[in-house]
């Protein structure tokens, strides 16, 4: 059989994957926080059919001679680029102007209890759209807890954070977040009261975060482990209340990959049917 045709199936995975990446892509254009994905190709072995060959007093050095079988997937990236910021005028919408995530997570100490405020099962995310629940806790889409800082030890960058649930009385007549991440409010006697300060968490390889889906990350092998602090701080970035952090897809981009990709689909399909005419030819010689 000829190696071209496994070389054209190769290329035809390899294309469908990419074409994958593409389409959720650009299903998430409108996606707070979402960062895109980016697959890079590397070929496979090659098969030396001769050896290079060295100078000698008499001739000059021959170089080798090898048949690529294909290519394959090398990586598939997640660009962490910032998005475009979209200005709501709402409080509880946030966006960081820097490398740093949010910190969410569930309160399971609350069942042993009353006294335990800690955010556990951490997650990561850069989708800023929080909500108040009817007890005055700041929560996400999902109903997990927006991680402030309870108490820290340990100087930067090797700082080891203590998180706790941020409540703002529910009778507070305005609340405000300031770029620092504290979050204060005015009471129902009108003083000005802190509810607490967002803790957040930067990764020293961002890329090698894992998507869990609903917008969250978690840490990997690869990621680092992460270096917390709170906005502004270890070059974690700022907070923006008012303000959404967009997807980072340019579907002008993602278009113009589409394009690219189907006609290197097309290009690899077309080995095949020319290896298969190839493979016709060699059956017909005896008739």
């Amino acid at each position: 059989m000829l190696r071209s045709m496994y070389s054209g199936i190769s290329g035809l995975k390899n294309f469908q994957t990419k074409l994958d990446v593409i389409g959720n892509n650009i299903s998430n254009v409108n996606t707070y926080g979402f960062k895109k994905g980016r697959v890079v190709f590397k070929d496979l072995i090659s098969q030396t059919t001769a050896g290079a060959s060295g100078v000698t007093d008499t001739r000059g050095g021959v170089n080798a001679k090898q048949v690529g079988l294909g290519s394959q997937i090398a990586a598939i990236d997640t660009i962490h680029g910032t998005g475009a910021l979209q200005t709501t005028s709402r409080t509880l919408d946030l966006a960081i102007s820097g490398d740093g995530f949010f910190m969410v997570g569930d309160n399971t100490g609350a069942a042993a209890t009353s006294t335990v405020n800690e955010v556990d099962n951490v997650r990561y995310t850069r989708a800023g759209n929080f909500y108040m629940d009817a007890e005055g806790y700041i929560v996400d889409g999902e109903g997990k807890y927006l991680a402030g800082e309870k108490s820290r030890t340990g100087t930067a960058p090797n700082i080891q954070v203590v998180t706790e649930r941020i409540q703002v009385p529910t009778d507070a007549q305005s609340m405000s977040i300031g770029q620092d991440g504290t979050v204060s409010y005015v009471d129902s006697t009108g003083d000005l009261q802190t509810a607490g300060k967002l803790v957040l968490a930067k990764f020293p390889n961002t890329g090698g975060l894992e998507k869990t889906g609903s917008n969250y990350y978690q840490p990997s092998s690869n990621s680092g482990d992460p270096l917390f602090g709170t906005a502004t701080e270890s070059g974690i970035g700022s907070v923006q209340s008012g303000f959404l952090e967009m997807s980072n897809v340019d579907l002008s981009e993602e278009f113009t990959d589409m394009i690219v990709t189907q006609r290197g689909f097309q290009a690899n399909s077309r080995i095949i049917t020319t290896s298969d005419e190839i493979l016709q030819e060699l059956v017909n010689l005896k008739r």
